[in-house]
């Protein structure tokens, strides 16, 4: 069988092409620019990449056509693809039938945290000796693939006894996860829409068996209008899951308890910093140790390199979710040390000179707030600089101009790219930084000015979920030259 991938140099897509390979499947694929690391992942599998959306990319017609849900009508490769009445289905909807069916999966959703998270799930499932699959939005450090089927035992691994590391169920009355006999699989679940002819979240089609809703805010502006439509599609998510599987919510997360209350049928534990079923207590400000404790009785204590209260929610979440799958969780413990996190997640790309350098791919105000306090805690009085992109959609519709200025508070100085094409005016987020902010015109002023203001013992973070046009790594070599 031959498919087609549209869109398949995204993280998502590219994640399902390599899983249709490893499945036998013949696959090849189209998108509007060829670019690493999705397109070096694809070409070392023998998978054929197509620079843009032709029809001729189409011809000989494949079996099937799988959609990137960044395809729309009036692109040439879909309208192809409706007039010739190929086969075609979305991306979540192919994983869901093909790959997902049958298996346990664990389905990581939230606004922020999803490629950490379900990075470092995988990650502990594979210290179990289970073996897991996966499908993450990035490169994982630990596994070095976007995706995989799993199952294949890694070398040494003992899989533990059926049941004899099961968590007693979270309530009186509550029937727990059984064991799977296959390898669960693990995947970061998108509230995103499906495709241009499915306007569902994508995670609908996981149909997981256990669930983390790690958090709850606005976002995506440019499809949910409000905070209530996302988390109408967060309900139907919560609809899917069974009552003998088990949901992981945030407890300190109101929305979410508003989710919860349109109706649940699943057993819940939940997760916070000195609340929930599962607690973190912080033993370092950073959140590179603290304790975990499970309705009160002592887990252990993680050590990690990973920063923030955001990633300590990230573990605590991940913990459950492992525990609820039937993995012991004191016995994971030790694996939080050697964690990789997925690149661009505060990835320190250089140290030149005494001015650190970090690739970072935050894209929303609480998710730049809690990457910069948890750096704060580090770093303690060194000046952090940041750069910052207005990349995502949302960012770039202005949906979160106003918060923007207050989760830049830890930050010293900030430079913001005004790009000439942005549509709203960045003076209100730079006015509101009192001095501290500053606008670029390009990222080759942005650099320039950030050159000028880098010292020894700086912090200097670069925020963007898009390419920045390779601004860190440029920054790098700048200060190596000078």
């Amino acid at each position: 069988m031959r498919l087609h991938i549209l869109g398949i140099c995204g993280t998502f897509m590219g994640g399902v092409a390599a899983l249709a390979r490893e499945l036998g499947l013949e696959v090849e694929g189209s998108d509007s620019s060829v670019y690493p690391p999705m397109s070096d992942q694809l070409e070392a599998l023998g998978i054929e990449l197509m620079r843009g959306y032709e029809a001729k990319h189409l011809q000989p017609a494949p079996d099937l056509v799988v959609v990137g849900n960044a395809m729309s009508r009036g692109n040439p490769a879909v309208e192809y693809m409706l007039d010739q009445r190929l086969r075609y289905v979305s991306g979540p909807q192919w994983l869901g039938e093909t790959v997902l069916a049958g298996r346990d999966v664990l389905a990581v959703a939230g606004t922020h945290g999803k490629t950490t998270t379900t990075s470092l799930l995988a990650h502990l499932l594979e210290s179990a000796g289970m073996a897991p699959g996966f499908l993450v939005g990035g490169v994982p450090g630990n596994f070095g693939v976007s995706a995989r089927l799993g199952g294949k035992q890694p070398c040494g691994a003992q899989s533990p006894p059926s049941g004899a590391s099961r968590l007693p169920p979270p309530r009186a009355g509550d029937v727990g996860v059984e064991p799977s006999s296959t390898a669960p699989f693990v995947i970061e679940a998108d509230e995103y829409d499906t495709a241009f002819f499915d306007k569902r979240s994508k995670f609908v089609h996981y149909r997981p068996r256990i669930a983390i809703l790690n958090n709850l805010e606005y976002d995506h502006a440019d499809i949910f209008p409000d905070v209530a439509a996302i988390q109408r599609q967060f309900h139907h998510l919560v609809r899917t899951v069974p009552g003998n599987g088990r949901l992981i919510v945030n407890a300190m997360d109101e929305r979410l308890a508003e989710v919860l209350a349109m109706g649940c049928w699943t057993p819940v534990e939940t997760f916070g910093i000195g609340c929930g079923d599962w607690q973190a207590n912080l033993i370092e400000a950073d959140g590179s140790v603290f304790a975990v404790h499970r309705r009160g009785e002592l887990i252990g204590e993680i050590h990690w390199s990973l920063l923030g209260n955001h990633s300590v929610m990230n573990a605590l979440a991940a913990l459950a979710a492992a525990a609820a799958a039937g993995a012991d969780p004191r016995a994971l413990l030790r694996a939080f040390a050697g964690f990789h996190s997925v690149k661009r997640r505060m990835e320190q790309i250089g140290d030149v000179g005494g001015v650190r350098v970090y690739d970072d791919f935050a894209h929303h105000p609480t998710a730049i707030a809690t990457t910069l306090a948890g750096l704060r805690a580090k770093v303690g009085t060194a000046r952090i600089l940041v750069a910052l992109e207005p990349r995502s959609n949302s960012m770039r519709q202005g949906a979160h101009a106003a918060a923007l200025a207050p989760s830049l508070a830890d930050a010293d100085a900030v430079v913001f790219l005004r790009r000439p094409d942005l549509p709203w005016n960045a003076a209100q987020v730079t006015d509101a930084l009192q001095g501290r902010g500053t606008t670029a015109a390009s990222v080759d002023a942005l650099l320039a000015d950030l050159q000028a203001l880098a010292r020894p013992g700086d912090q200097v973070v670069f925020m963007s979920n898009g390419g920045f046009d390779n601004a860190p790594h440029r920054f790098v070599r700048l200060l190596a030259a000078q």
